[in-house]
C-alpha cells in the first residue's frame, strides 16, 4: 500500500511538469500579419500564404480570393492614413485644443481678478498710491478736533472762534469731507475714478485748511483792532488839561473851540 501512494505521488509531479511545460508555437503568417499591421513596412510579397507554384497552392485561394484587395490596400492602423494614426492625431489636436481653452481661462480669470482688485474697495487700503501719498496727506484730516484745530492759537483768539461758531464750522467741514473720502474707499469704483476723486478731495481739503488758517489770522487782527480801538476811545474820553494854566484860560480856549 505504501508503494502505490509513492508511485501515485510520482505520476502526479511528471503530469504537473509536463502541464506547466509550455510549448511555443509560432506561426509565421500570424507573425507576418502583426508586423504588417503594427509597425513593419507595408509589402505585398509578405503576404502568406503565397500562390505557390503556377499558382496552385489552395490555401492562398482559400484565403485571399474573399480579400483580394486587402494585399493592395495599405491597411496598417498605424500607418500614415490608419485608423489609430488618426485617433492619435484627433487626441493630439484635442490635447492642444484643450490647453488653449485652458490658457484662455487662465486668462479670464487673471483678468477677472485684475478687474475684482480694480473695482473693488475692499482693498483700496492697500492701494499703492494710497499707501505712499494719499494716506499720509490725509492722516491729518481723520485727526481733527477742536485742540488740534485751535493749535497755536491764543487764548483769546481761540475764545473768539468758539464763540462765533467759526470752529464748529470747520470741524464739520472737515467731518463731511472725511465721510466722502470713506465713502470713495469703500464703495466698489474704478480704480481711476477712486484715484481722481482722492485728488479732488484732497484739493479740497487743503483749501479748506488754507481758509481755516485766513479765519485764524483775520480774528487775531480783528481782535488787536477792537482793543486798539477800544484804547483810543478811552482815551478820548479825558480832557487833557495843560500844565500851567489858569482857569479863565481855560474857559476861553473852550469857548473858542465850541464857536469852531
Amino acid at each position: 500500500m505504501k508503494n502505490l501512494l509513492i508511485l501515485g505521488i510520482g505520476l502526479l509531479m511528471v503530469i504537473n511538469g509536463k502541464a506547466q511545460s509550455v510549448r511555443r508555437l509560432t506561426d509565421q503568417h500570424i507573425v507576418n500579419q502583426q508586423e504588417r499591421m503594427v509597425f513593419k513596412q507595408w509589402d505585398k510579397k509578405k503576404f502568406t500564404p503565397t500562390k505557390g507554384f503556377l499558382g496552385l497552392n489552395p490555401n492562398y485561394w482559400l484565403t485571399w480570393a474573399w480579400h483580394s484587395n486587402y494585399p493592395k490596400n495599405d491597411l496598417r492602423p498605424l500607418s500614415s492614413g490608419g485608423a489609430q494614426t488618426q485617433r492619435l492625431l484627433l487626441v493630439a489636436a484635442m490635447k492642444n485644443t484643450e490647453e488653449a481653452y485652458s490658457r484662455h481661462a487662465d486668462t479670464l480669470r487673471n483678468t477677472a481678478l485684475t478687474e475684482m482688485l480694480n473695482y473693488t474697495g475692499a482693498v483700496s487700503q492697500v492701494d499703492p498710491l494710497w499707501q505712499l501719498y494719499y494716506g499720509h496727506e490725509f492722516q491729518s484730516l481723520y485727526q481733527i478736533n477742536h485742540a488740534s484745530a485751535l493749535q497755536g492759537a491764543a487764548s483769546e483768539v481761540s475764545s473768539y472762534l468758539i464763540r462765533t461758531g467759526i470752529l464748529q464750522w470747520y470741524i464739520d467741514e472737515s467731518a463731511a469731507l472725511s465721510e466722502r473720502l470713506d465713502g470713495a474707499r469703500s464703495t466698489n469704483l474704478d480704480r481711476g475714478s477712486r484715484i481722481m476723486s482722492y485728488h479732488r478731495m484732497l484739493d479740497e481739503y487743503r483749501k479748506l485748511r488754507s481758509v481755516w488758517e485766513a479765519k485764524k489770522q483775520r480774528a487775531k487782527l480783528f481782535l488787536s483792532l477792537a482793543k486798539k480801538n477800544a484804547e483810543q476811545k478811552q482815551s478820548a474820553k479825558a480832557p487833557i488839561v495843560p500844565q500851567g494854566r489858569t482857569d479863565i484860560q481855560i474857559a476861553q480856549d473852550v469857548l473858542r473851540k465850541s464857536k469852531l
